[in-house]
């Protein structure tokens, strides 16, 4: 059963809090039995909250697309966030003031170039897709020490935190992203590799899901957008001071590092 708008009021207000302060509060359903759309209408409330603060919705990310992890919340399809101008990180060093418990993840980037109508495959998106760019995604839970339930990383906007970008700008022309390789470093050590087809069997169907859901909600993806597909490795802890570099198959490599304390 759904719970009251004063709740869930209270809930997006105490995620906000969280984010702002940098310090974890407990799962939300720890004491809340909340559906799949109670947690989007609070992370909508929260992602509204920032919004009033100055930041602009500049695309969207996708979560949950490995097997795995979809296998430890007990789900079987990913969810989604939204990116906020605010949330990209100029340069390479990302800020770490008000990050909990960061995680780092390699993606790919996809630039809209039209907006996508539904019904979509990952045909359309192809067709659709400007470039690519190589992403390195920081995930962080506003939830004491990831201790979270579908409805709790939804509702904290997909666990969602910071991303950077890649210089270069990738035309899928002749390129197989199910294919697409990638190394992540963490100090000068493979933390993790993986292929594209971990997500989804191909990054591409993570943003038709993606196109797909958000029509059902009457919204649309649309030209200019960034969409981060999915991470092609599982998540890599990360602190204060690390270095970290994505070394991918095609379309490029980027580093970062975390800002010390």
């Amino acid at each position: 059963m759904s719970i009251d708008e004063t709740t869930k009021d209270d809930l997006a207000g105490s995620l906000y809090e969280a984010h702002e302060a940098g310090e974890p509060i407990d799962a939300l359903t720890a004491t809340h039995d909340l559906t799949i759309e109670d947690a989007y209408e609070i992370q909508s409330s929260v992602v509204q909250q920032r919004i009033e603060d100055g930041a602009t919705v500049v695309g969207h990310k996708v979560g949950l697309t490995s097997d795995a992890i979809q296998e430890q919340l007990g789900v079987d399809e990913p969810d989604f966030g939204r990116l906020l101008d605010t949330m990209f990180v100029e340069g390479r060093l990302v800020p770490s003031e008000k990050l909990i418990a960061p995680r780092i993840e390699p993606e790919v980037g996809f630039l809209i170039g039209e907006e996508l109508e539904p019904p979509v495959s990952y045909l359309d998106v192809l067709e659709a897709t400007q470039a690519v760019v190589p992403v390195l995604e920081v995930i962080d839970s506003r939830v004491r020490d990831w201790d979270i339930q579908i409805q709790d990383t939804i509702a904290d906007n997909a666990s969602s935190a910071m991303y950077l970008t890649g210089e270069s700008a990738t035309s899928l022309d002749g390129i197989d992203l199910s294919l697409e390789g990638v190394k992540l470093y963490r100090n000068g050590t493979l933390e993790a590799s993986g292929v594209g087809a971990a997500v989804l069997d191909h990054p591409a169907r993570s943003v038709a899901w993606l196109a797909n859901t958000l029509a059902d909600l009457g919204q649309h993806l649309t030209a200019g957008q960034l969409v981060l597909s999915g991470s092609l490795t599982p998540a890599v802890d990360v602190a204060p001071g690390d270095a970290l570099t994505a070394e991918f198959t095609s379309i490029g490599s980027l580093t970062a590092r975390i800002e010390s304390n």
